[in-house]
């Protein structure tokens, strides 16, 4: 059975509509950019509510907690088979002050020695025609269903 992960595209307007990605941390991820980036989301078990999931996520991979109401974005299937259920919040949010949680692992491989990596190394925004190449393949449908939305308030 695939993985499932939820999500919040967090957008504002500045003239145009700007979302709110996150660049994974770690060595593997360090100097890859195209395609690379996220929306802050993270996997969630079966008996969890995806809009709860996704809210734990954003504040665990940001260090800042959504307490706006969302709105339903639906679900995507990446590449690998992960189902990624997203939602969406208009907010603004100052990408110096994120704080992500971080996770360990053997690093250089096979070196015996352990490092601590964030999970998320940076955030920054993006206009939706940025984003659209920065955004890992998978997740491009949710651009186009948040500029749907974004664009009928």
């Amino acid at each position: 059975m695939p993985s499932k992960s939820a999500g919040i595209i967090v957008y504002r307007k500045r003239g145009e509509i700007e979302v709110l990605l996150v660049h994974p941390g770690g060595p593997f991820w360090r100097n890859k950019d195209l395609g690379a980036w996220s929306i802050p989301k993270g996997e969630y078990a079966d008996a969890e509510d995806a809009e709860a999931a996704a809210r734990r996520e954003f504040a665990e991979e940001l260090g800042l907690e959504v307490t706006a109401p969302l709105t339903a974005l639906g679900q995507v299937k990446q590449r690998g088979g992960k189902v990624v259920t997203a939602f969406a919040a208009e907010l603004d949010i100052d990408t110096a002050s994120i704080r992500s949680n971080t996770f360990e692992m053997e690093w250089p491989p096979r070196s015996g020695k352990r490092q601590t990596f964030p999970e998320v190394d940076r955030a920054a925004w993006f206009t939706l025609e940025a984003a659209q190449e920065k955004i890992n393949a998978g997740q491009r449908p949710l651009l186009d269903r948040l500029a749907q939305l974004a664009g009928s308030e």
